[in-house]
């Protein structure tokens, strides 16, 4: 598969992965408000779950072959879920305490930023043609 339709699809379920972390966040602030931080470590463990499993069976499902499937959710925890973590709760303290943007849409931004090197992780380490 080329890059620009592996590229494509990524960002598909990247958007259902938004829609899931969005939708966690939203839950966790109306549950704990004032906690943004923590509901956006834990929405974000959510989205990368939901992502690993549609990046499994859809995005990277040509490059499955008999990889453990604990050792790609371990490898795509370590570059997807440790970027997406530490960019997106990084990315919120900057954007909601010191820009004052509302938690929803600060989050969004860091998504956003975050999606890119995600993707290049993604595709040369953690689901890695095999040679």
């Amino acid at each position: 598969m080329n890059t620009i339709a592996r590229w494509g699809k990524f960002n598909l379920v990247g958007a259902m992965g938004m829609a899931v972390q969005l939708a966690a966040l939203a839950s966790i602030n109306r549950a704990l408000p004032g906690h943004y931080l923590f509901a956006t470590a834990a929405a974000v463990e959510s989205a990368v779950l939901h992502n690993f499993v549609w990046h499994i069976h859809y995005t990277w499902r040509d490059r499955r072959n008999e990889s453990p499937l604990l050792g790609q959710m371990m490898r795509f925890h370590l570059t997807n879920g440790l970027v997406s973590l530490l960019g997106n709760v990084a990315l919120m303290r900057l954007l909601v305490q010191e820009a004052h943007l509302p938690p929803m849409a600060a989050n969004v931004i860091a998504i956003l930023c975050c999606s890119a090197v995600n993707f290049f992780l993604g595709n040369t380490w953690t689901f890695a043609a095999s040679s």
